[in-house]
């Protein structure tokens, strides 16, 4: 039996949430190899500067960021709602806090290949316990 998708697509003018394929920068799965660790979150594919959507309703919960091993702060923002709680990153959100419903824009996608010439512009999506979220997707 096929897993049900509960989220909606996170970039507007796609018509699927697609994950990254292998590029120079490696890969954008759920526990592919970053190095000596695991990437705990999964990318997908989006367009530099394109609307990033809500994938379900829920409340916006503040700002987050993460540093890379190479120095570089990640800029996101957390959605969370009774169910599910994510941090979206590499997105430049128009509001950091407040209710959204599914579908809404919620900001833009940052432009990766200022920093990364030749990566797969994407989006990345982690959930705050650090579980999978591909069967949501």
């Amino acid at each position: 039996m096929p897993v049900l998708r509960a989220w909606s697509i996170l970039c507007a003018g796609h018509h699927n949430n697609r994950k990254r394929a292998c590029d120079v920068y490696g890969y954008g799965a759920f526990n592919s190899r970053r190095g000596d660790d695991l990437h705990k979150a999964v990318d997908l594919v989006c367009d530099d500067y394109g609307i990033i959507n809500a994938p379900f309703s829920g409340s916006l919960a503040g700002p987050f960021s993460q540093w890379g091993p190479d120095g570089i702060q990640y800029d996101g923002v957390i959605l969370l709602n009774d169910v599910h709680c994510v941090k979206i990153f590499n997105v430049r959100p128009y509001r950091y806090m407040g209710p959204v419903d599914q579908g809404e824009a919620l900001g833009y996608l940052l432009p990766l290949q200022e920093r990364f010439s030749g990566i797969t512009s994407h989006l990345e999506l982690q959930m705050c316990d650090n579980t999978d979220p591909s069967p949501f997707i």
